[in-house]
């Protein structure tokens, strides 16, 4: 089967993305008549169904799809390619594709199965019956592809039994491999898959399967066991892999001396080695084990991890060893070490080790990016920020040309009966594929339209980074000014807030139960609602963004209060909890950046960076784009001593 090229494929989605071939417009009828057609179809009650109603309807293409998808897996292939070349602009088409090389593989019809698919497909069981397919076409691609799937720690789908079974009865997955996989799987704590594998094996691995069980007994044992496993020893870096990897977790220290007495001796894969060291080192500084400092400092450049690296720098700041500072962040690879971050505390030690020339330049360096520690940066040289920002303009023909848009007719028709999930599929994946013109095309319709969390996904999806205007639009603005005012909080500040936690989306739901814009979670805005003396909005009120800009203000200027007007510990705590900021504090001692850099999680340390970088963008838009003047720290945020004189209840 021979595949379109990539560039022909696009050509062909970009091509229908801007058809601007008649579109009638329909009236309400209509739309009721498709919304019963597409419930219908979903049935699979095709009498129920009024295809003259609906025939010509931007979304008719929703009720063909499953129409031809209830015919598999006996539809014939060229259905299923015509279908898809007809709808190649929408997600419909892979929708198709997917549904389709599911149905062929679970039937048995590979043949069919290869015609309709485009290379091999996302999802593990649609993986599995692709290279199922290919064992007597392609077996080498077939090998390939299975053996990738065999490796991993867990039980897969049983749309993968006839290729794994096929691939060890040819031995292209043999003993070794069951091994390598058992391993995973002790890693990964599937017990019931690493017994099932144990059992596979000859009586060859006897002495192998002995020293794991011994080491699940005690990881200690990894001193004692032997050397060398499995036929001609190779059994052995699986094995010693997992074993450390249980180890390192459950006592750093202690693994890292019974590694240091048995590394010498241990003849295993370098990636294996690697693997071993890479976790005893990111633990080590994790858990300040300062007895395995030593080695870690001497392993980091033997391993040039750039994630390594990053925590040896945020140590070094921990310890306020300068020295240490510059020379882990030349130890860095070019691409993160030119970050503003790095280059930002590449000044901040220069200065403190009396080299202000120098240090101006790393400032300068980490000055022309928009992000919290470029703006830091601008600020040490007193000089306005750089927001790099793009603007693009449209006269009137071309926003009517796009108006006609298929992908747009699409959009507004699924949100007019009320599917706004397929509507959301239909304009990210046009914007995933969409040229720059029109990905900016499509960013100016949806926010024409005030559809604020389209208007930003399109950003990210087009990799949109400098439309600032887009992606941070003013969504909600008067709202956040009001409740703003009347909590006394800077409204940018709420602005940033919502912008990181929902992207504007009013009906976000986190998993763990936040809800609108400023994610609150229900008790939260049970409690808040109590102390304003209003009515508790319930788990629905709450999504009502006036509700919850106003609940999600008065919080926050809850938590400023708390730390005596400080917005750094009060946007941690926004997202943390108070309780770890007030220990994060009580254990703190130094300036601003060194507190955010000393937060202990990862999420809530970018957390704050972006909540108030953004809160510089937005106070920047609605001065039309200018900095000048714009401060993302008060002068007392950025002089204060972070500690524990920040509590106000101290």
């Amino acid at each position: 089967m021979r595949r379109r090229p990539f560039a022909r494929r696009l050509g062909v989605l970009l091509i229908s993305l801007t058809s601007t071939l008649p579109i009638v417009t329909f009236a309400q009828d209509n739309d009721d008549a498709m919304r019963d057609a597409l419930n219908a179809a979903r049935s699979h009650q095709w009498n129920q169904i009024d295809y003259a109603a609906i025939e010509g309807h931007p979304l008719a293409g929703y009720v063909e799809y499953h129409r031809v998808k209830s015919r598999l897996p006996v539809a014939d292939p060229n259905e299923i390619l015509d279908f898809i070349h007809r709808y190649d602009d929408s997600p419909l088409a892979e929708w198709m594709r997917g549904a389709a090389i599911s149905s062929y593989g679970q039937a048995g019809r590979h043949v069919s199965l290869l015609e309709v698919s485009d290379g091999e497909p996302t999802g593990t069981e649609r993986r599995c019956y692709y290279y199922t397919a290919l064992l007597d076409r392609q077996p080498d691609v077939a090998t390939e592809g299975g053996r990738d799937l065999w490796h991993v720690g867990a039980s897969q789908p049983s749309a993968c039994d006839t290729l794994f079974d096929t691939l060890r009865a040819r031995g292209d997955i043999d003993d070794t491999d069951i091994w390598e996989r058992m391993m995973l799987a002790w890693e990964n704590g599937e017990t019931g898959l690493m017994n099932y594998l144990e059992r596979q094996l000859n009586s060859e691995w006897q002495t192998a399967t002995q020293a794991v069980a011994e080491l699940q007994r005690n990881f200690s044992a990894v001193t004692r066991v032997p050397a060398r496993v499995g036929p001609g020893g190779q059994g052995s870096g699986p094995m010693f892999a997992a074993a450390m990897h249980g180890f390192t977790r459950a006592d750093t220290e202690a693994a890292l001396e019974a590694w240091r007495k048995i590394a010498p001796h241990v003849d295993i894969e370098a990636s294996y080695r690697h693997a071993i060291e890479r976790d005893l080192a990111f633990y080590s500084m994790v858990r300040e084990v300062s007895n395995n400092q030593g080695w870690v400092d001497d392993a980091l450049a033997r391993l040039a991890e750039p994630d390594l690296l990053e925590l040896r720098v945020r140590r070094a700041l921990a310890e306020r060893d300068w020295r240490g500072v510059i020379d882990w962040v030349h130890a860095m690879p070019d691409e993160p070490r030119q970050q503003a971050r790095w280059q930002y505390w590449l000044g901040r030690a220069l200065e403190q080790l009396g080299d202000p020339k120098t240090a101006e330049k790393a400032f300068t360096a980490a000055a022309g990016e928009r992000s919290f520690f470029g703006f830091a940066a601008a600020d040490r040289l007193g000089q306005p920020y750089n927001l790099n920002l793009d603007r693009a303009t449209f006269n009137d023909a071309y926003r009517q040309e796009v108006d006609q848009w298929p992908v747009v007719q699409r959009t507004e028709a699924l949100m007019r009966i009320g599917e706004q999930g397929l509507a959301n599929s239909e304009w990210y994946t046009a914007a995933a594929r969409a040229s720059a013109d029109q990905a900016h095309a499509l960013a100016d319709y949806a926010r024409r339209q005030g559809w604020y969390p389209k208007l930003v996904q399109t950003t990210i999806a087009a990799k949109m980074w400098d439309a600032l205007d887009w992606r941070f639009p003013e969504a909600y603005r008067d709202d956040f000014l009001k409740w703003g005012a009347a909590n006394d909080v800077d409204p940018y500040l709420l602005m940033g807030i919502a912008r990181r936690e929902s992207a504007y989306n009013p009906q976000a739901l986190s998993p763990a139960g936040a809800r609108g814009l400023m994610q609150l979670m229900p008790g939260t805005a049970t409690l808040v609602s109590r102390q304003l003396g209003i009515a508790d909005p319930g788990p629905h009120g709450v999504l009502e963004p006036e509700v919850n800009i106003r609940l999600g203000s008065a919080y926050i200027s809850d938590m400023i209060d708390r730390y005596r007007g400080n917005r750094i510990a009060a946007t941690a705590a926004y997202n943390a909890g108070p309780g770890r900021v007030d220990r994060w504090l009580r254990e703190a001692n130094g300036e601003f950046d060194l507190f955010v850099e000393s937060i202990p999680f990862r999420e809530t340390r970018d957390y704050v960076q972006a909540v108030l970088s953004y809160r510089v963008i937005f106070e920047s838009l609605a001065n039309g784009g200018d900095t000048q003047g714009v401060t993302m720290l008060s002068a007392t945020e950025r002089h204060s001593r972070y500690d524990a004189s920040l509590l106000a209840r101290n």
